[in-house]
């Protein structure tokens, strides 16, 4: 005899920096909640993610959540730029000191969530055969959680190690004496590529499209920068919630066109932020994501700046993008260029040959063979969408998830779905996410939907669900922004071009204060642009 579903106010799908704050804030509130996590323990891409090198793009002193001051006050990072072991330390603390283990089911994926109508709850099924209905089902799996590993054909085939960077085997990986093959030349390789040179006997770095970098200047964090910023936590915070990205730089924007300066003044600007590392780079002018001429001054000097490094120019050239700087997300390094001017390295062209396949005893590219022991596949996620599509979700008449997101992904604000009642998505598509410090962005939604199933409890209100209209009006609008920038000018992960068959329609949302404003606004007006029913 089947056991009866469990009953609980609200079920969390992922265990990540999402999830935890969400179940902490709804246990406050006294709902009942489950929470289901594919891992064995807490974190979210820091679990999956532990790749040589991997480290946050974001400082420190901002990558932490901000609704707790003791915790603020409590934390002492190490490092300008954390890297995954010190942020997955981060995200145990925060779950033991506020007791939220005991929220979840770990090692548990979940499959399906269908919603009944007669009843209005979802009922959510996992891999482990468990069944919870839940009036609210709320999905904080992540923007970079689907790992999107390429077909190459004869890959069960290869005699060595395959792995994959965003799921990266917990125990390490020991390259020592080894040839290596790296695939792919994004953000995680990147950081991985000077790691796995030091190590290897010999890597070769296959890179089909070459992304700018910028140096992070990373070291140990100053403990006065760190008690200076302490002592001044909310203001720093405010601050920063400002800023389009929702993050602090340490240098200000010139209110000009980068193409109006004096050369010699932009020289000086660029080679001072050069100098200062990470985002910083490109906020030196108010234009440099929206004018091409001006864009072309940032990147010019970037390509300056890795034929410098670089002392092959053959190399030097094949590393220099020629896409506009800005519309993929910049990628931050240590040493990354000068990794290029290593005995053990090289490079590999696969722009027009792509790999061909892979052999028993490593791949081909152009009827060229390369032997290899492991090859480390750096090919990026299937983002923003790709886990909540691998879960079996059905809304109203039973119509998927997947097959309303056929065209591309749809919501209202990246918080609701039409045709999906009382599901909600933390950071979800058409939401900044990805553009932002994702700590805020996440803290953010997690607080508006939080105050929202409140106000419904409160209300006696059954159901709450996007509008058609809304739902249209806002993706039309996320649209409009994105075409008055550059960002749609390249091909990115932005767009979901990374992955086979996936539609070509960008998908995170431009400008952080103006978003919270209108989600704001949308609250204080009952949920405007959302159907209540009682």
């Amino acid at each position: 005899m089947a056991q009866p579903a469990q009953r609980v106010d609200a079920v969390i799908v992922g265990a990540g920096f999402a999830g935890l704050y969400m179940a902490h804030r709804l246990d406050g509130l006294g709902f009942s909640l489950q929470g289901f996590e594919a891992g064995s323990a807490v974190g979210g891409t820091w679990y999956w993610n532990r790749y040589p090198g991997a480290r946050c793009d974001v400082e420190s002193m901002e990558y932490s959540y901000q609704f707790s001051e003791e915790l603020q006050q409590e934390w002492e990072w190490t490092e300008r730029y954390a890297g995954q072991p010190e942020i997955l330390r981060y995200a145990t603390h925060v779950a033991d000191r506020f007791d939220l283990h005991r929220h979840f089911e770990f090692d548990t994926r979940v499959t399906e969530a269908v919603f009944d109508e007669d009843e209005d709850v979802w009922t959510i099924r996992t891999d482990t055969g468990r069944t919870v209905a839940a009036r609210f089902c709320i999905m904080a799996t992540g923007c970079l959680s689907s790992a999107n590993t390429p077909a190459f054909p004869g890959m069960e085939t290869f005699a060595g190690e395959v792995y994959h960077t965003g799921r990266w085997p917990h125990e390490g990986v020991d390259f020592s004496g080894k040839r290596v093959g790296i695939i792919g030349t994004g953000s995680s390789a990147i950081q991985a590529i000077p790691v796995i040179a030091r190590e290897a006997a010999h890597l070769t770095v296959f890179q089909r499209t070459p992304n700018y970098s910028i140096p992070a200047r990373n070291g140990p964090l100053d403990p006065d920068v760190q008690r200076a910023i302490k002592a001044e936590y909310p203001e720093f915070r405010a601050r920063n919630s400002l800023m389009p990205g929702a993050l602090g730089v340490q240098a200000t924007m010139r209110e000009m066109a980068a193409v109006d300066d004096d050369p010699d003044a932009r020289r000086r600007d660029y080679e001072e932020r050069w100098g200062i590392g990470g985002f910083a780079f490109l906020m030196g002018y108010e234009d440099l994501l929206i004018n091409p001429e001006s864009n072309d001054t940032a990147a010019d000097f970037v390509r300056e700046k890795i034929a410098e490094a670089v002392r092959n120019p053959d190399v030097a050239a094949l590393l220099s993008p020629h896409n506009v700087i800005g519309c993929k997300r910049p990628c931050l390094d240590t040493g990354y260029y000068e990794t290029f001017n290593r005995d053990n390295v090289t490079l590999v062209d696969i722009s027009n040959a792509p790999v061909e396949e892979i052999t028993p005893t490593g791949l081909l590219v152009d009827g060229v063979g390369y032997d290899l022991d492991c090859i480390v596949c750096a090919t990026g996620f299937d983002a923003m969408t790709g886990t909540l599509q691998r879960i079996d979700i059905r809304g109203r008449g039973g119509r998927s998830l997947k097959e309303k997101w056929a065209a591309g992904p749809r919501t209202y604000l990246g918080l609701g779905v039409a045709g999906f009642p009382n599901l909600f998505t933390i950071s979800g598509p058409g939401s900044p996410s990805v553009l932002t410090n994702m700590m805020v962005s996440i803290e953010q939604h997690v607080n508006w939907i939080a105050d929202c199933v409140g106000h419904l409890r409160s209300e006696g209100i059954a159901t709450i669900e996007a509008t058609e209209p809304a739902e249209d009006e806002w993706v039309a609008h996320v649209n409009d922004v994105a075409g008055e920038t550059l960002y749609p000018t390249c091909n990115s992960w932005y767009l979901g071009v990374n992955v086979p068959g996936k539609p070509r329609v960008f998908m995170p949302y431009i400008g952080y204060p103006p978003y919270v404003e209108k989600c704001d606004e949308v609250a204080a007006k009952g949920y405007e642009g959302f159907a209540l029913r009682a």
